[in-house]
């Protein structure tokens, strides 16, 4: 069992399992491809992925691969919390240049499901968040392509202050929202 919502762009989905709670604790089925093709999400995952970050406003993204190994994400938080936000790069979309955002933790069990045609990126929002997510594409360096978290076309409301934020050299180096040949046309 599980309950599939759509975001502020209909592309984007929160998916929560059902949680089972008896005296040793809860059990949830986080993936079942059957189930989550009745909801029409139709993904092949080939990979997972899984980070850990210690500091609160620890910033992962906005990072995306382009064809042909562009990547739908399913995304869940084994510890902690987080802010997950997704941007969409397809152009051709009423979206495009918009972001969703959502809450995602441990406890509330909430999953982010991203396809194809989005960056993604999130704000640790605990000390020593645990991140895990299933990608439809394994890494292919040359195909991975990012922009900048703090874009002012994007304007995401990260919810710490920029001066406060960790990021890796990487994700430093992120080029300008504007300046993205089309990727996913």
């Amino acid at each position: 069992m599980l309950t599939v919502t759509s975001t502020a762009i209909d592309a984007v989905k929160i998916v929560t399992p059902k949680l089972i709670e008896d005296p040793r604790g809860a059990f949830c089925e986080t993936y079942n491809q059957e189930r989550f093709a009745e909801h029409g999400i139709m993904a092949n995952f080939v990979q997972d992925n899984q980070s850990a970050s210690t500091a609160i406003g620890t910033i992962r993204g906005l990072h995306f691969q382009g064809h042909p190994a562009a990547q739908s994400k399913l995304i869940r938080v084994l510890k902690g919390r987080i802010f997950d936000v997704a941007v969409d790069l397809r152009r051709s979309s009423p979206s495009y240049g918009k972001w969703v955002a959502e809450e995602v933790s441990a406890k509330n069990s909430k999953q982010i499901f991203i396809p194809v045609g989005f960056a993604h990126g999130f704000c640790t929002l605990e000390i020593d968040t645990h991140v895990f997510y299933k990608v439809s594409a394994t890494y292919s360096p040359q195909n991975d392509f990012g922009i900048a978290w703090d874009d002012p076309d994007l304007a995401i409301d990260w919810p710490v202050a920029p001066s406060t934020v960790t990021l890796s050299e990487k994700d430093r180096r992120m080029p300008a929202f504007r300046s993205l040949p089309g990727y996913f046309e």
